[in-house]
């Protein structure tokens, strides 16, 4: 009896030890899972805060939104390596990967028809960014062992990228609704729609951007032409936007930045003068007036030259008191003037697509005679109106800035829909710049593909009076990749700032 006891005390012991040690090697506080909703939320904020502060340190500097008064290598196309979009783009498909992997077979599912439009406008960034780059081997070194991806080419890019947002477009149309985790467009039924009509409108952007290179009409009709089937953008409520909250680590992403920084950049001189000739109000939105004009009592924005030279830059207009500092909208913690109301943390949002750029998108389409819906004119009028309620919008009304469309503006000779056409089109292209203010490198793109509104490099830019087209490929690419990086810069041409890739020749 005794040794049977001590066999059973025995076999309990061994029994809770082992069950003791499996616990303690499991780390519930470090999963091997991750389900999809925690997955896109991840996803759609890193990509969303890193389109904004790639619109801050280099996208409204290169369009001349912004120019800078202090460590104004970027205004003056010393640019070096420019990795943000590179390294987001890769990091942030790891996870839509995962996601793809855990849908598996299940068309069904919402969330691979939602991955595939993030995958899609994540790709076409790194695209428009570079030129060729990992594409169709991209994320497969854990599943497949493919550590040194090869560089597709761009044009086999782009026809992956509008395929894909066909096919979301498709597979959301037939799937359910149990998708949670949508930070951009909140979840649920009502969101399927929208990441359908936000695929839809991609596609149209990403089309008229192939236009300088193929006949693409018959897409742009197709989609224009059937509603039902091919849904887009109807107003602003449709915008592919991230909504700030007030509590960290939430907020607007500049919210925390020091007073310093978000001073080196100022109201370029581009912007306030294009904006001052019209009259428009929207000009007090992205800039404040100067200091010494409020001072003399007479409150006036009053913009920089863009590619000065460090001392020229702080020196201009009698010194940094007479520079515009860029709207309170957009503000840091402690960027507010004196006796102005701090800014506030979630008033400005992240921007991946409007509606405004839609209406201007289908205004030059029009207008080529590459779709045959509509007015262009109406398209065009429907746009300027979506962006100034935008904005309406948007601005805290503790910061007493009206932003009301004035009566005349839509008339005046500035804006009115009248000309040849290559006015007309540059009256287009002119609104849509204004439209992206703070979208990334959207701005830069469109300027790249029409060459409207006109940049001039400034008179101490350090690159041989043009303005740059391209990043370099990150230098760790040489290494880690240099085979794959070295047949897409020789199908490409120099890795360099002034090399056009296919789509903008």
């Amino acid at each position: 009896m005794m040794k049977f006891l001590k066999i059973f005390l025995l076999a309990g012991l061994l029994s809770s030890c082992t069950h003791d040690f499996s616990e303690t090697n499991t780390n519930e506080n470090n999963p091997t899972n991750v389900t999809p909703d925690l997955l896109l939320s991840g996803v759609i904020r890193n990509m969303m805060n890193s389109q904004v502060n790639t619109a801050w340190g280099i996208g409204n500097i290169v369009v001349q939104h912004h120019a800078k008064i202090q460590f104004v290598n970027e205004d003056r196309y010393l640019w070096g390596e420019q990795n943000g979009v590179w390294d987001e783009v890769y990091n942030n498909y790891r996870n839509l990967q995962n996601i793809f992997t855990a849908v598996g077979a299940d068309t069904t599912n919402p969330y691979l028809g939602v991955s595939l439009v993030l995958k899609s406008w994540m790709f076409a960034l790194a695209t428009d960014t570079y030129g060729d780059v990992p594409y169709t081997e991209a994320g497969r070194a854990k599943l497949e062992g493919k550590y040194q991806p090869k560089y597709d080419e761009q044009e086999a890019i782009y026809a992956g990228i509008l395929a894909d947002l066909r096919r979301a477009n498709t597979l959301l149309m037939n799937s359910n609704t149990n998708l949670d985790g949508d930070i951009l467009y909140g979840g649920g039924a009502s969101a399927i729609l929208k990441w359908r009509k936000l695929a839809n409108s991609l596609r149209l952007r990403y089309l008229l951007r192939l236009s300088k290179r193929k006949d693409v009409s018959a897409e742009m009709n197709e989609i224009v032409a059937n509603p039902v089937l091919f849904p887009l953008f109807s107003d602003n409520a449709d915008n592919a936007e991230l909504e700030y909250l007030s509590s960290a680590p939430n907020q607007w992403p500049l919210y925390g930045a020091r007073v310093g920084s978000f001073d080196e950049f100022r109201v370029s001189k581009t912007l306030s003068d294009r904006l001052t000739a019209l009259g428009d109000p929207r000009l007090k939105v992205f800039g404040r007036p100067s200091q010494r004009s409020v001072t003399a009592g007479t409150p006036k924005i009053e913009g920089i030259p863009n590619g000065l030279s460090d001392v020229n830059a702080l020196a201009y207009n009698g010194g940094v008191q007479g520079v515009s500092r860029v709207g309170y909208t957009f503000a840091c913690l402690v960027c507010n003037d004196q006796g102005q109301a701090a800014p506030d943390p979630a008033a400005a949002k992240g921007t991946l697509m409007t509606y405004a750029e839609l209406m201007f998108t289908l205004a030059e389409a029009r207008e080529r005679n590459m779709i045959t819906v509509g007015e262009a004119a109406t398209y065009y009028n429907n746009g300027i109106t979506a962006n100034f309620n935008y904005w309406k919008s948007i601005v805290p009304s503790q910061y007493g800035i009206d932003v009301t469309m004035p009566a005349n503006y839509l008339t005046q000779t500035g804006v009115a829909y009248t000309g040849t056409q290559e006015e007309k089109l540059a009256k287009i292209a002119l609104q849509k710049w204004v439209s992206y203010y703070f979208t990334g490198l959207e701005a830069w793109f469109d300027w790249r593909r029409t060459g409207m509104p006109e940049i001039v490099p400034g008179p101490s830019n350090l690159n041989n009076g043009r303005v740059p087209v391209r990043f370099i490929y990150p230098q760790r690419e040489q290494s880690l990749n240099g085979i794959n990086r070295g047949d897409a810069v020789k199908r490409q041409g120099a890795d360099d700032l002034n090399t056009r890739m296919w789509i903008a020749k």
